[in-house]
């Protein structure tokens, strides 16, 4: 202000620089803004995976929870970081891509370290495959039921010798898996029957089923439990060596089952412990005059028990040595004939498990089992043992199973100890087109008798399923069977066509 008190006029100058400074003041706070924005998508992706990759599927996480790759995750990280550079936060996504596997877990879940007690049989008209994202399936809480039904009709053609013999028949199955969806510990139960009627005669049923059911606990420090018990019935073939000759019916077999195994991996170590307890009831027989031959002096209990160690030399190789042993009791201690028939059994084998992922896993191994009864005058029954079981996918849509079993037999002719029962089956599937699969089935039986000739089946089968809708299969199928003995061999065609019914 002057001397008079009266304000000067701000010059032009003092003006310039002003308006100067406010400009750069805002071009300042405009820039901040922009430099945290473009910090937002690597802290959002250090959110994700705090100080570390992202672990594999199927590892622990820091916190002891698997980590599942899922869409949930990539949304969050957009949410994270709204105001991100979009180049930024793509290139950040496919940075994180790789490290996130999303393989499926192989077609299959037997677990190959239990020992294989049943061959692979031949192809069931009714065991269609189903299409990859199959819909089917029963929600039920935390379980998820698989039932199917399908029905067949056959012709079975037998000619021994110079006599050939001919039936149609239905065979009707009704098949279910009900298994748990827990995040730890699983449980599944697996049931199936078989009905077969001869056309024209209602009376005439033959059934046969199972039912099984395993519970794995998986237990701390890698060790982990399996429970399992299991029913089935089935009637005796009459081409097996104890069938009763003459007989219209011959006899039933109810076999009930359980067991308790322990494994526990230990560094390069892997060991495991199993115990289990058998028993098999005989119905009668029924005769051709109409009668029927009590068949109870063959109900016996077998009790045994295996320890296996394994040593890691990679992932993907364990080799391995077992033994195992058990006893035999049967509820009568002599037979109809007046022999002993309980006894104690010991095995001692090694081999090898391998794991190449979903190309080829299995295991092989070869031994020694020996049987020893409390007859005196029955002579010890012993043999090499052969028992594996392999999973091969050559390519996508083509899987080959091999199985190989051996199993030392108790007989019932008077003097007779057994036999040993070598069984050898392959089974080839391949899925032709999208809602079409072929598969093909080899196998060969050979029993060893210490005294007398021995006995081979050959078989040979070819199948094919075409799924009409995810819910509805036609399938047909055909199988020969010849089985070469002293005397006179048997020749057995098979052919039939039916309906699979699923949900």
């Amino acid at each position: 202000m002057d001397e008079q008190g009266e304000r000067k006029a701000p010059r032009l100058k003092a003006l310039a620089i002003l308006l100067a400074c406010t400009s750069l003041a805002n071009a300042g706070t405009a820039f901040g803004q922009s430099s945290s924005a473009l910090g937002t998508a690597p802290s959002a992706q250090a959110a994700v995976y705090p100080g570390s990759l992202p672990p594999l599927p199927g590892t622990a996480s820091a916190s002891g929870v698997a980590a599942i790759p899922s869409a949930a995750g990539n949304t969050a990280d957009q949410a994270a970081a709204p105001d991100a550079d979009p180049t930024t936060a793509s290139i950040s996504s496919a940075e994180r891509s790789p490290a996130i596997s999303t393989d499926l877990d192989p077609p299959y879940e037997e677990d190959l370290n239990q020992p294989f007690d049943e061959p692979l049989g031949p192809i069931d008209a009714g065991e269609a495959p189903a299409l990859p994202g199959d819909p089917t399936g029963i929600r039920l809480g935390t379980f998820m039921l698989r039932p199917s039904v399908s029905q067949t009709i056959n012709r079975e053609t037998i000619r021994t010798g110079d006599v050939k013999t001919r039936r149609d028949y239905l065979s009707t199955a009704i098949r279910g898996t009900l298994t748990s969806d827990w995040s730890r510990h699983e449980l599944s139960i697996d049931g199936e029957g078989t009905f077969e009627r001869d056309i024209g005669n209602r009376d005439d049923i033959e059934p046969e089923g199972r039912l099984d059911a395993n519970l794995r606990l998986d237990l701390a420090d890698d060790t982990v439990a399996n429970l399992s018990a299991g029913y089935s019935f089935e009637r005796e073939d009459n081409d097996d060596p104890n069938a009763i000759g003459g007989a219209t019916v011959q006899s039933g077999v109810h076999q009930f089952d359980t067991g308790l195994t322990l494994e526990r991996d230990a560094g390069l170590i892997r060991g495991l412990a199993g115990v289990g307890v058998s028993r098999e009831v005989y119905t009668d027989a029924e005769l051709q005059d109409g009668s029927s031959l009590d068949l109870g002096d063959r109900n016996r209990t077998t009790v045994d028990g295996r320890l296996r160690l394994g040593y890691a030399l990679s992932p993907a190789l364990v080799p391995f040595v077992e033994v195992g042993g058990g006893r035999s009791v049967y509820d009568d201690r002599y037979d109809s004939s007046g022999y002993e028939r309980s006894a104690w059994r010991s095995l001692a084998r090694a081999g090898v498990e391998f794991d190449l992922g979903e190309k080829l896993r299995g295991e092989l191994a070869a031994g020694y089992e020996r049987v020893d009864y409390d007859d005196a005058r029955l002579a010890h029954l012993d043999g090499l043992t052969l028992d594996g079981r392999a999973v091969w996918s050559p390519q996508r849509g083509t899987d080959v199973e091999l199985a190989l079993r051996t199993t030392l037999q108790d007989a019932t002719a008077p003097g007779a100890s057994g036999w040993a029962e070598y069984d050898l089956t392959a089974v080839l599937t391949h899925q032709l087109r999208h809602r079409l699969v072929g598969r093909l089935t080899g196998g060969a039986t050979l029993r060893d008798f210490p005294e007398g000739e021995d006995e081979t089946t050959w078989s040979a089968g070819a199948g094919l399923a075409w799924a009409i809708n995810p819910y509805l299969d036609l399938t047909g199928d055909v199988e020969y069977e010849q089985t070469l003995r002293s005397g006179d061999d048997t020749d057995t065609l098979r052919a039939g066509v039916g309906l699979t019914l699923r949900k």
